[in-house]
């Protein structure tokens, strides 16, 4: 049975309290010290350092979150939810807990200016510049973590076969990559991204075992795009950027593919008319956080993105529904 309205307002306002919680959780380490056990509020303090009492209490908080579940009068376990939040399990969130009350917060509290501005007057580049390096690292695992959440919806979503080289540009870590060369073994690849994240990815392509049929190149997809691919995959790069930024990106890339090449983008899509559900929420709140972010940082509806490459002399072939995301396929005109 649904609440009444006004108890249904009341909960959406205060969940930023949740965030919190799951934020001590997460710094404590209790998922950590819970996988496959089973324990009680006193070992759990011994653990993590934490005043028992108040650990107590923030344990039957995470009960009523489903993160949690209590097994007798005083022990806990974890739930296939709150699992995520432990570090080196399968879809690991952790990271993701810790930008989302560490980095987000200053961040959103710009919202209202970037409503009423039409822009946010800090630029991201300016946010980001103040980060300090564990920041930047939280940062940077966490944008890892949703990439591995997405990686096996893309895999069910596109037919990659007939693809002979594959470039990811602005592939970060190279963790896409990785996943799309070991679905396909005939394939050969390429992360193309700023030199700082060379490291990460050459990493990532040797423990994934497909070094032998991949690289790390180095560039800026605002000057050029590597060349000489059957296909570019861009995932969540075009919602950083205004259509004009966009429009570079885009060019550059069809510049780099030949007559025949494909260009995939793997992006959120807003719905024509949003509805009242969890799919739809985090597209709208993305779509905010990326106003909050400035720039002209934006989410955008399938017939913004036909527009986006038509103007880029692309012709969109496909849209695939890819779990939150969507696969777009495209050709050169």
């Amino acid at each position: 049975m649904a609440p009444p309205p006004a108890i249904a307002l009341h909960d959406l306002i205060t969940a930023q309290r949740v965030t919190s919680v799951i934020y001590v959780a997460t710094r404590l380490g209790i998922a950590d010290h819970l996988v496959g056990r089973i324990k009680s509020s006193s070992e759990l303090a011994q653990d993590t350092g934490a005043h028992e009492r108040s650990l107590r209490r923030l344990l039957r908080a995470l009960v009523t979150l489903g993160i949690c579940k209590q097994v007798g009068n005083d022990q806990f376990e974890l739930t296939a939810t709150g699992a995520h939040l432990a570090r080196n399990v399968s879809h690991s969130l952790r990271y993701w807990a810790l930008m989302e009350a560490e980095l987000m917060p200053r961040l959103w509290g710009s919202l209202l200016d970037a409503i009423r501005a039409g822009k946010n007057p800090t630029t991201a580049a300016a946010y980001f510049a103040k980060m300090t390096p564990e920041n930047a690292e939280t940062f940077d695992q966490a944008m890892a973590e949703i990439t591995g959440l997405v990686i096996p919806d893309v895999l069910a979503a596109h037919d990659f076969s007939g693809i002979n080289r594959l470039i990811d540009v602005g592939g970060g870590r190279g963790q896409l990559l990785s996943a799309i060369l070991n679905a396909y073994p005939s394939m050969r690849g390429a992360v193309f991204d700023l030199p700082r994240c060379a490291d990460a990815a050459n990493k990532q392509l040797v423990n994934a075992n497909v070094r032998d049929r991949s690289e790390f190149i180095s560039g800026n997809f605002f000057e050029s795009v590597p060349g000489g691919a059957d296909a570019l995959i861009l995932k969540s790069v075009i919602h950083d950027w205004d259509d004009e930024d966009s429009f570079r990106i885009l060019d550059n890339c069809r510049r780099a593919l030949t007559s025949n090449g494909r260009l995939l983008l793997v992006e959120r899509l807003i719905p024509d008319i949003p509805e009242v559900n969890p799919d739809h929420c985090e597209i709208a709140l993305s779509d905010l956080q990326m106003l909050a972010l400035g720039g002209g940082a934006c989410e955008r509806m399938e017939s913004e993105f036909r527009e986006l490459l038509s103007k880029s002399n692309f012709r969109m072939t496909c849209v695939e529904s890819a779990g939150r995301y969507n696969v777009i396929e495209a050709t050169i005109v």
